[in-house]
């Protein structure tokens, strides 16, 4: 298995420390939501005209891959702009020979109502046009679809075979108290890319920890994996830009890199 983070966790930080950090703490690729201040990650400066080309070549230098492009596109809701916005990630994710682009169901986590209809016909529309980009729009597990029997039922509904889950262990285990091994067993087939995060609750309020100070089976979720033959990416999604009490990422970088390694040293 191979190791990153999301950008979403260093909203502060501009894209020359982000490589820097990535590459002195031995991570493999680094997955894109944001830098700085753009959160729509086509137009973030460093991926422009000008700049992508240098930016590809200090990222080979570095032994890094783009993992990932994560955008904040959801289908299950009212979007005009939702195809557009995909194709122009898909279009970019092909440039930088990143394989995933993330999609969402809904722009919560939590589960609520959505337009499945209209969601399946809009993620089949992008599956089918990032198979001739060489890209492969992933469905997160947030939302109604982290309940895996629903995602389940979205995936097999769509007819593009350029299709796959985004598995975020955090949301099927916390909003419908699945165990990892119920939630591969389920979709398993489809995974190709997972998120980890770690979180308690306190009453009802839900407070997110560095990895290993929380209650979420991440162990359980490796050791799944690994037995399943799982090579992808096992992505730290520190929700720092939408979260700025939590901790630094330059702390919580590293204590993932040191906590994630003891645990596969164990599997």
């Amino acid at each position: 298995m191979k190791l990153a983070f999301s950008t979403l966790g260093c909203p502060d930080w501009d894209w020359s420390e982000i490589y820097s950090t990535a590459k002195d703490l031995r991570f493999d690729g680094i997955e894109v939501r944001g830098v700085a201040n753009e959160l729509f990650v086509p137009k973030i400066k460093a991926f422009n005209e000008e700049h992508i080309e240098k930016s590809i070549a200090k990222m080979k230098s570095c032994g890094l891959e783009f993992s990932m492009l994560t955008s904040g596109i959801s289908i299950g809701e009212d979007n005009n702009t939702a195809l557009k916005d995909a194709k122009s990630y898909i279009d970019l994710a092909s440039k930088l020979s990143a394989k995933y682009v993330r999609i969402m169901i809904s722009s919560h986590p939590q589960p609520e109502d959505v337009n499945m209809d209209n969601a399946i016909k809009l993620y089949n529309e992008m599956c089918q046009y990032g198979e001739s980009k060489g890209v492969t729009p992933l469905i997160e597990t947030n939302g109604i679809l982290a309940n895996s029997e629903e995602m389940l039922n979205f995936i097999e509904a769509i007819e593009s075979e350029n299709k796959g889950v985004l598995w975020d262990i955090h949301h099927p285990f916390r909003y419908f108290a699945e165990p990892p091994s119920k939630t591969y067993r389920n979709i398993g087939k489809y995974v190709r890319y997972t998120h980890v995060k770690d979180s308690i609750m306190l009453g009802d309020h839900l407070a997110y920890r560095m990895m290993g100070y929380g209650d979420v089976p991440i162990f359980d979720a490796l050791k799944v994996l690994k037995e399943n033959g799982y090579d992808g990416y096992v992505s730290l999604e520190w929700v720092k830009r939408w979260n700025p009490d939590l901790e630094d990422a330059g702390i919580v970088f590293a204590h993932f890199m040191s906590y994630i390694t003891f645990l596969m040293d164990r599997l």
